[in-house]
């Protein structure tokens, strides 16, 4: 987690643990819904979460992955009845503080520090999803897929003997919706990978042996750890 993240995050606890609700969600049950009305930001306290859209098709995408202590403001600040433009579902069991939005945003208007927070909160995000976009622009499905794998190292890389393990068990499907990419195309890519021993599995986990590779593939920037995720 970013270092932004984590002072917004604590500076909202502070401030609204004793006045919001705290609940649970189960896995593959949904915080809220596209399109929904906007009645509240949640802080994530514990668990995976799992944000995206959903086409007619029935296509999924996954736009972005929070895990523990993390915010979640996603609508259009300040605007007269904001709705979702994507869902969140709970990949693992979360608890959340729920906080009214009314509250939030009249709280955020009257304190300096916090707007600061969030502005800096907000501009990381930025920054961040313009990247994302960018990767998936210049270097097609494969770069895509790379610059996936780099961020996902970013976020949950551990060491290990044999390289950085990916420490978050993905399928394939769910590495595609990361990529905006079909499962038959990301498992083909990366059985390639494997043969080419530039990764190898762990189960569902993903251990990548030769990170400089995929870097030089994508024209990495080598951007900051508050940059580099999939969050």
């Amino acid at each position: 987690m970013d270092g932004f993240t984590i002072l917004l995050y604590s500076f909202l606890l502070h401030r609204f643990i004793d006045k919001g609700k705290i609940f649970k969600v189960k896995p593959g049950d949904t915080l809220f819904e596209e399109f929904e009305q906007v009645k509240n930001i949640y802080l994530l306290l514990e668990g995976s979460m799992a944000l995206g859209r959903t086409q007619k098709k029935g296509k999924e995408f996954t736009l972005k992955i929070l895990d523990d202590e993390e915010v979640l403001i996603e609508y259009q600040l300040f605007k007269e009845s904001p709705r979702y433009h994507f869902h969140a579902k709970a990949i693992t069991e979360c608890k959340f503080l729920q906080i009214n939005k009314d509250d939030f945003e009249e709280f955020i208007l009257g304190n300096l520090q916090a707007m600061s927070l969030l502005t800096k909160w907000l501009s990381t995000r930025y920054i961040k999803s313009q990247l994302r976009c960018q990767d998936l622009m210049i270097n097609g499905k494969k770069g895509g897929l790379y610059s996936i794998l780099i961020r996902l190292a970013s976020r949950y890389g551990k060491r290990v003997k044999e390289g950085i393990l990916i420490d978050l068990s993905l399928t394939h499907q769910e590495i595609a919706n990361l990529t905006y990419g079909t499962r038959e195309v990301i498992q083909r890519m990366l059985k390639e990978l494997r043969e080419e021993e530039i990764i190898l599995y762990d189960g569902q986990k993903i251990i990548i042996k030769d990170l400089s590779y995929l870097k030089r593939e994508t024209d990495c920037q080598n951007c900051p750890s508050e940059i580099c995720g999939v969050n």
